[in-house]
C-alpha cells in the first residue's frame, strides 16, 4: 500500500485500489464485508498504517526497498471551484487550464470531484466564450479536461437549456479550425459532441445545420484518430432519425465518405457504427444514389456479411434490401451477382443467425430471382435454395 484508507465498513484499503473498485468497477459493496459502499462514501487516511509502512522501507533500504511518499492532500471542491473562479482572469487562464488538466488526468477522485463542483459547465462556458472571441488558446485544454472527466447527462441536458446551440456552434468552429495539434484537438471535440448529443433533446437535433453536418464528415474524411472516428460517427448515427439531417449528411458526402472508411478495413465497433448510418442514409433516394454511384458500395457490404458481427449482418443485409426494393436498376442487380453479394445471402440461409435475418434475405431473393437464375455463376446455389425462397 502506498496511500492506506479507511472505509466506513472498518476495513483498509490501498486508495488507488478501492476507488477504482468504487468508480470505474461499478461496484457498490465493500470487497471484504459485502456489506454497501457507495461511491461518495468517506475514505480516511490510515495515518498509522502508512507510517509503519513507511518504517518498514526505510528499515529495508538496503534491500532495495523505496520509501513511499507522504501522499498529496486529496482534492477538494473549494479548491477546484477557486481554479473555476481564476479562468475569469485572462493572463491565468491557460496556467489554470493546465493545472487542472494534471489533476483530472491523475486518477478518478479528481474528475469525480471536478464533476461535484461544476466543471463540466465551465469547461463549456469557456469553450463558447473562446468562440465568440474568435480565440485558439486554451481550447486544447479544456477540450481534454471534458475528455478526462466526461460531462454528465444532467450536465448536457443543462448546457443546451442555458446556452441554447452556442456550444454546438463552439464545437462546430473547432473542427473547421486549423490550429496546433488539430487532429487531437478534433478527435476531443468530436467525442464531446458525441457526449452531449447522446443526451439532447429532438428540438436540438432538429435544429442542426449543414455545417455541422460538413464538419462531423470532415473528420471522416481526415481519419484523424480512431477515437475521433468512432465519436463522429455516433455523432451522425444520433441524428439520423430526422430526415432533414439524413438529407444534409448525404449532400455534405457522407455516404461517400462511410464507404471509403470501410473500404480502409476499420475494426468492428467502428463497422457496426457505420452501416448503421449507411443504412439510415439508404433510406431516402439521395442516399442511395450516392450509393450506388461508388464503385465498391455493394462489394464492401456484402463482404461485411457473417465476417463481423451479427448487428453487421443486419445491417448489410437491411441496406442490400433497400438497394434492390428501390433502386434496384439492373446494373444494380447485375452488380449484386459480379460481387458475390448473391451468394453471401444464400450462405446467410444456411448459417446459424437469427431467423428474421433469414426471412429479409429470402426476401430480396425472391426479388429479383428470375434475373439472378440466369447467371451461371450462382445457378447451382439459387436452385439449391429454391424452395426456401418460394416457400
Amino acid at each position: 500500500m502506498k496511500d492506506p484508507v479507511t472505509t466506513i465498513t472498518g476495513i483498509t484499503y490501498d486508495r488507488e485500489s478501492i476507488e477504482q473498485w468504487l468508480f470505474t468497477s461499478q461496484n457498490t459493496a465493500c470487497p471484504v464485508t459485502k456489506q454497501p459502499l457507495q461511491k461518495d462514501s468517506d475514505l480516511t487516511p490510515n495515518h498509522t498504517l502508512r507510517r509503519l509502512i513507511q518504517a518498514w522501507c526505510t528499515e529495508n533500504a538496503s534491500h532495495g526497498v523505496d520509501r513511499i511518499p507522504t501522499p498529496k492532500p486529496c482534492l477538494d471542491k473549494a479548491h477546484v471551484l477557486k481554479l473555476i473562479k481564476n479562468l475569469s482572469h485572462h493572463e491565468l487562464q491557460i496556467k489554470t487550464l493546465i493545472r487542472l488538466e494534471l489533476l483530472a488526468a491523475e486518477n478518478e477522485r479528481n474528475r469525480k470531484c471536478m464533476v461535484d463542483a461544476g466543471l463540466p459547465k465551465a469547461m463549456l462556458l469557456f469553450i463558447a466564450a473562446c468562440f465568440k472571441k474568435g480565440q485558439v488558446s486554451g481550447i486544447q485544454e479544456a477540450l481534454s479536461i471534458l475528455c478526462f472527466i466526461r460531462i454528465p447527462r444532467s450536465e448536457s441536458k443543462a448546457s443546451f437549456s442555458e446556452s441554447d446551440d452556442k456550444i454546438i456552434e463552439s464545437l462546430t468552429w473547432i473542427l473547421g479550425r486549423r490550429m496546433e495539434n488539430y487532429a487531437t484537438v478534433k478527435s476531443h471535440a468530436a467525442s464531446v459532441l458525441k457526449m452531449l448529443l447522446e443526451e439532447a433533446s429532438s428540438i436540438v437535433l432538429e435544429r442542426l445545420k449543414p455545417e455541422f453536418f460538413e464538419r462531423i464528415v470532415g473528420v471522416l474524411r481526415e481519419r484523424i484518430t480512431h477515437q475521433g472516428i468512432n465519436a463522429a460517427l455516433q455523432v451522425l448515427l444520433n441524428a439520423c432519425p430526422w430526415g432533414r439531417n439524413r438529407k444534409m449528411m448525404v449532400e455534405s458526402g457522407a455516404v461517400f465518405e462511410l464507404i471509403e472508411l470501410e473500404l480502409g478495413s476499420p475494426e468492428r465497433r467502428t463497422t457496426e457504427l457505420n452501416l448503421g448510418v449507411l443504412f439510415h442514409l439508404c433510406c431516402c433516394a439521395e442516399g442511395r444514389a450516392q450509393f450506388l454511384s461508388h464503385g465498391g458500395s455493394i462489394a464492401v457490404v456484402a463482404k461485411r456479411i457473417l465476417r463481423v458481427s451479427p448487428a453487421v449482418d443486419d445491417r448489410a443485409v437491411l441496406i442490400l434490401s433497400q438497394i434492390c426494393k428501390f433502386s434496384g436498376t439492373s446494373m444494380a442487380i447485375q452488380e449484386m451477382v459480379d460481387v458475390k453479394a448473391v451468394t453471401k445471402l444464400c450462405m446467410l440461409l444456411q448459417a446459424d443467425c437469427a431467423p428474421y435475418l433469414k426471412d429479409k434475405a429470402r426476401e430480396i431473393l425472391r426479388s429479383h430471382s428470375d434475373k439472378w437464375k440466369n447467371s451461371p455463376c450462382i445457378f447451382s446455389s439459387l436452385s439449391s435454395l429454391e424452395y426456401q425462397v418460394s416457400s
